[in-house]
């Protein structure tokens, strides 16, 4: 009888469970998405320590505008820091990074009692107890002056709401910020227009973001204040280097008063124009609920079922933040016409133009996504880049909003051709592109000019000549990050010579495999490593592996000696075997995180988040080396890869405001995580394959353009079960560690069955492992 009981019991323990576990599911296909995104996600950061370098942004998918609390001051390029306890406005942003910092930023802010209009003295307390972020709606309390301030998106507009107490004097103010602005105060229009021109670099002379703002509330009181914070009582007009509009009124408690805002780069009518198109006479609600439709659109093309809440809000949390960039940079006219006004030479042009994006991240993940999941959109930013060439003479490496001098590299090349090969540029704009990557990998000569008349080293090839006639970048020619330019020039090169194959061009094909090959000049084969050279074809000497900077990019040989993306077996071959290349690669996991960091004078961030994480000489946080993992599928020891994967995925991601492990970057450290939990990532741009890991979830759907569904089913996944025992596509037994673009495009069903136990005879054979230029020529 006691027996009976127990089992009694346990069975009803199992049946509870099972239907626990049911119900999770339910909820959390019931769920609205975008409330699982915490945009919070990474702003717990400082200069000195990157948990993702964030901010909210308030604003709709790839909005022209976005919009954020200021904790920080004006031209901070950490403008919300989680630990700061003062706001001092909602400002509109466009912001690509701490390191680009912002451009075309003004701000709105509600204070009450005696006028407090300076920044600094306006700044009130407030509490994360007290504030609601999410994508589509911002709200906090601003407690010195209990005010609740409410903003939600659109493109180009914004909605805002401010609950007042009842106070005699209740003040909202229009900081149009530093560096050249203009405000004027219609009161009998319950209006204020204007402009403002901060920037920090990469404009023309005529730069100006011009706005309107729209109030429901009559203005009892109107002022400006000029340059040097000086008020100017009872005026509706100033202009100069930093001015300001302040509207005041009385009001009753509990009354709200409501901001309706729109920008344009283009014209003051033309924000008027955006105004009524995108907000017109629509409720605060209203708008609130179409930016949050907007966000449910984009976030329900992937769905995820699992019985992990926290790893489900993260994974929406970092797909927020790919649809984030590049942002829409174009407007539509009167006549509804896409025009867009030129960062590049000032102009009003027809067409498309996006912008503050780094292609040092972005080719990597975030535009292979986009290629797989929003061809159209892809194709329009093909237009784009094409439409920057023909306005500025060169393709953009880092634009916000106009040419920027940041990082290396010729990584325009590989976006533009994955996105060609996969159909997703028109023939009239890949001619044009063909023409702008081809003088990329020929001249550097006319490069744009920075503000200090130098030329810019990040636009074209820094080093071409030397390249193409010696193989390599040498190190002793006073050109930094030498080698890291060799290497990703050589993949840029490859990926050139796809795009000219695919044309019929055979002569300039032949050329770009050829010099695909220049890696192999950099790679030492006394240290297997990759290692500057000098213009005699003697290596540097001395040599130090762990030595961050000098001859690489914000990492070391230990990072850098695998972006060789285009033909990892080749890399295999140089290292020995595929035995050796596996030992090469345990080794960055297994040594101590040490560095030398003298190049810089100083442990830069990038280094202290490789150093304190716990995985040796890995350093997620930044670029280089993210596809790194992946490469163990090559060697044949793919059960390697599954479990690392799964570590970084489990133990560096979270939804919280430390939630990654350095610069989240434009999206690319979040595509990362994206394609990683769904069991596949993009190691070769301009490959038609991905290669696969461990993927985190039971089920994911993937919801195509194209209308067809692409299922991923992980049966028996659980945080012990992260090694692939087997695998079948479409029911039939599939024993390949990569997955190719085409059977993601027409639809069907992934079904992993996880164990806790490696499969090492799972994908073991050599026609098993991913593409590679070496394998591709020996294999014809």
């Amino acid at each position: 009888m006691k027996y009976k009981l127990v089992w009694y019991l346990i069975s009803i323990l199992i049946v509870s469970c099972v239907e626990q576990t049911k119900k999770e599911t339910e909820t959390l296909a019931n769920t609205n998405l975008v409330d699982y995104v915490n945009p919070l996600m990474g702003t717990d950061s400082n200069y000195s320590l990157s948990n993702g370098n964030t901010y909210p942004a308030i604003a709709t998918p790839w909005g022209m505008n976005f919009w954020t609390p200021m904790t920080s001051k004006m031209g901070d390029g950490w403008t919300y820091k989680y630990d700061e306890n003062k706001i001092r406005g909602i400002k509109q942003t466009h912001q690509p990074s701490p390191w680009i910092n912002d451009y075309a930023a003004f701000s709105l802010m509600a204070v009450t009692g005696d006028l407090k209009y300076k920044e600094e003295e306006r700044a009130s307390w407030f509490s994360h107890k007290a504030e609601t972020v999410k994508p589509y709606h911002y709200k906090v309390y601003l407690a010195d002056y209990d005010v609740v301030a409410e903003v939600a998106p659109t493109e180009r507009a914004a909605h805002f709401k401010f609950t007042f107490p009842e106070a005699e004097k209740s003040y909202i103010m229009l900081d149009a910020f530093f560096k050249g602005s203009m405000v004027k105060i219609f009161p009998e229009e319950r209006k204020i227009i204007g402009y403002c021109r901060n920037n920090s670099g990469g404009v023309p002379d005529n730069f100006h973001n011009y706005f309107v703002a729209e109030f429901d509330k009559d203005f009892e009181i109107n002022h400006t204040w000029g340059d040097d914070w000086k008020l100017l009582e009872n005026s509706t007009e100033n202009e100069g280097k930093h001015v300001g509009g302040i509207i005041g009124f009385k009001t009753k408690r509990g009354e709200t008063v409501h901001v309706k805002v729109a920008s344009s780069f283009i014209s003051p009518e033309q924000a008027q124009l955006n105004l009524n198109r995108e907000i017109g006479n629509d409720t605060f609600d209203a708008t609130k609920k179409k930016a949050k439709n907007a966000w449910e659109e984009e976030l329900n093309k992937i769905q995820i079922e699992d019985n992990n809440t926290d790893h489900i809000k993260t994974f929406y949390s970092c797909l927020y933040r790919v649809l984030l960039f590049p942002r829409k940079f174009y407007e539509f006219n009167e006549k509804n016409e896409v025009v867009h006004y030129s960062p590049y030479n000032g102009k009003v042009l027809p067409g498309y133009m996006f912008t503050d994006n780094g292609f040092w991240d972005t080719f990597r993940a975030v535009f292979p996504f986009f290629n797989m999941m929003y061809p159209e959109l892809n194709s329009h930013i093909m237009e784009g880049l094409a439409n920057t060439y023909v306005e500025s003479g060169w393709l953009p490496e880092w634009a916000s909003p106009g040419h920027r001098d940041c990082m290396i590299g010729s990584n325009s090349a590989p976006i533009i051709v994955d996105a060609f090969l996969k159909g997703n540029v028109n023939k009239e704009t890949a001619t044009i592109l063909f023409e702008a990557i081809l003088k990329n990998a020929t001249t550097s000569q006319g490069r744009p000019l920075s503000k200090k008349g130098d030329e810019m080293s990040s636009v074209g090839r820094e080093g071409i000549d030397y390249y193409n006639t010696l193989g390599y970048v040498p190190y002793d020619v006073n050109i930094n990050e030498n080698t890291a330019r060799t290497l990703e020039y050589a993949y840029a090169d490859f990926t050139i010579a796809k795009m000219a194959e695919k044309l019929g061009k055979k002569d300039i094909a032949d050329t770009f495999y050829r010099r695909s090959q220049n890696y192999k000049n950099v790679y030492d084969p006394s240290t297997k490593l990759m290692r500057g050279k000098n213009k005699d074809g003697s290596f540097q000497s001395p040599f130090n592996p762990l030595k961050w900077g000098d001859a690489f990019t914000e990492g070391n040989s230990l990072h850098y000696t695998w972006s060789v993306f285009h033909d990892i077996e080749g890399l295999i071959q140089l290292m020995g075997g595929k035995s050796e290349f596996e030992k090469q690669l345990d080794n960055v996991f297994t040594m101590p995180p040490d560095f030398d960091d003298s190049y810089y004078g100083g442990t830069i961030h990038e280094i202290r988040e490789m150093q304190i994480v716990n995985m040796g000489n890995y350093a997620h946080g930044n670029q280089p080396i993210q596809h790194m993992i992946y490469l163990y599928n090559y060697a044949n020891a793919a059960y390697k890869t599954q479990e690392k994967i799964r570590n970084v995925l489990t133990k560096l991601y979270a939804a919280t405001p430390d939630g990654y492990c350095g610069d989240e970057d434009n999206g690319q450290t979040s595509a990362w995580y994206v394609f990683s939990s769904l069991g596949f990532y993009p190691v070769t741009p301009g490959v038609n394959e991905y290669v696969i890991g461990s993927p985190l979830f039971k089920k994911a759907i993937i919801r195509l353009e194209n209308g067809k569904t692409f299922e991923i089913n992980a049966l028996n996944n659980s945080k012990e079960n992260m090694y692939i025992q087997s695998v079948s596509l479409n029911g039939t037994e599939y024993d390949k560690n990569y997955l190719d673009f085409k059977s993601i495009q027409q639809g069907g069903t992934f079904n992993f069955t996880m164990g806790n136990v490696p499969n090492k005879d799972w994908a073991k054979t050599n026609n098993a492992v991913p593409y590679s230029l070496s394998k591709e020529r020996k294999d014809n």
